[in-house]
């Protein structure tokens, strides 16, 4: 299940610092995630044997390869987030550049689109994860009552 749009039709135009404590906020969060993401790698690690067996391999296969989309779209995001922020001495450093300030705003919609996407996109895939291993958990305590 792919995770819905954001349909927004009001955009609010925020000053340089609150473009700067957004852009840092991103970088904060996308941190957050890599790190999450080891964290996911080592809980799939630990339950490789479930993961593989035949009643749920198809199922564990696609969630994975979304959790290495995810993983592979990371650094670039990352990337441009941190370039962006970079270029916003374009809006304080006094000089009247309208071409470049108006490129600069319509670059930080596009990426406040793709962060969101992204982030919407990584929660529903982590969801599905923590859904899967739960599954594989629970079905390893039943085993080992019925032992």
């Amino acid at each position: 299940m792919k995770a819905k749009q954001p349909n927004i039709k009001y955009v609010e135009w925020r000053s340089p610092e609150e473009l700067h404590e957004i852009s840092l906020n991103w970088v904060s969060e996308l941190k957050f995630v890599k790190d999450e993401q080891h964290f996911l790698d080592e809980l799939i690690e630990n339950h490789t044997i479930q993961l593989i067996s035949k009643k749920i391999f198809e199922k564990s296969k696609n969630i994975l390869q979304e959790l290495s989309l995810s993983r592979k779209g990371l650094d670039p995001l990352l990337k441009k987030i941190i370039n962006h922020h970079n270029e916003l001495t374009i809006l304080l450093d006094g000089v009247d550049q309208p071409v470049e300030e108006k490129q600069y705003k319509e670059d930080h919609w596009e990426l406040t689109m793709a962060v969101s996407k992204y982030l919407n996109n990584y929660k529903e895939t982590k969801r599905r994860v923590f859904d899967l291993i739960k599954t594989i958990m629970k079905e390893g305590k039943q085993k080992r009552l019925l032992s």
